[in-house]
């Protein structure tokens, strides 16, 4: 009989260990949330961290570089020595707090700088010598073994808002959630946030056409919500969100796929 307990709870609890080394356990399977993180530096986050956001939530954790699961902390990301604050740590957050009953794994997979064609099977980026698509892929089949993807967080663009790339992005965006889906599931949200609209930065031409076609999203593809990053600031570098900035953008990824996902959901009349 002990046996059976032991083995039952084998099964249920996955250990992992927070940062002062102290043994936690993940919920079950079908109880842990997961959601990708993927795109370029204003996903990974640039703010400056502050001693919020070395908080962790109890109910929230990421897949570190080294694929072991722990409380999430800024920096998530580790594409590049830069990496702070980002939205994913106030995404999930919110949507642990919407859930009282799961437990959200973040899996951060963004690239600083990486154009949106860097993202594709095979493709070496230089600059952080990595393979964005094929590094992020790895990650998502490590984490399925915790949990269930629910969601898709993507937010790039700076680096295609040129003359030479803007006018194929949208084509190459439903492209990349059709592949990403396929390795997620066909039915995973897939939300974008809207480049920074900063009052002493205004859009080009091109960052105009970019980000029409994030904006447009919803109207085109199914499942997929956009995130709006109005009156926001931005570091001081007319690029980067400031940590403050981050953070609300965190809490409006996750209205946006929480909005999304009512909307999803069979009515019970």
């Amino acid at each position: 009989m002990k046996t059976n307990l032991f083995a039952l709870a084998f099964l249920f609890l996955i250990p992992f260990f927070g940062e002062a080394g102290e043994p936690l356990q993940l919920y079950p399977k079908e109880k842990v949330h997961l959601f990708l993180l993927v795109g370029q530096s204003n996903m990974a986050g640039r703010g400056v961290v502050e001693k919020e956001d070395k908080q962790p939530h109890p109910r929230v954790v990421f897949l570190t570089k080294g694929n072991e699961w722990k409380p999430a902390v800024d920096p998530l990301h580790f594409d590049k020595p830069a990496a702070g604050v980002g939205l994913g740590k106030r995404f999930a957050e919110k949507i642990g707090e919407a859930n009282p009953g799961i437990m959200v794994g973040l899996v951060p997979c963004a690239v600083g700088g990486s154009p949106i064609d860097a993202w594709k099977p095979g493709v070496f980026y230089a600059p952080t010598k990595s393979h964005p698509w094929d590094d992020a892929v790895k990650r998502v089949k490590i984490a399925a073994q915790a949990g269930e993807f629910k969601g898709i967080l993507w937010h790039q663009g700076e680096s295609d808002s040129t003359p030479m790339l803007a006018g194929k992005y949208e084509e190459k965006l439903h492209d990349l959630i059709a592949r990403l889906r396929n390795e997620l599931g066909e039915e995973v949200p897939f939300i974008v946030g809207q480049l920074g609209q900063f009052s002493d930065k205004p859009w080009d031409k091109e960052k105009t056409v970019v980000g029409k076609v994030l904006k447009d999203l919803p109207g085109k593809v199914k499942g997929t919500a956009f995130a709006d990053s109005t009156g926001l600031k931005h570091k001081g570098d007319g690029v980067h969100f400031d940590s403050a900035g981050y953070r609300a953008l965190g809490n409006r990824y996750a209205n946006a796929f929480l909005k999304l996902t009512q909307k999803q959901k069979p009515s019970s009349r």
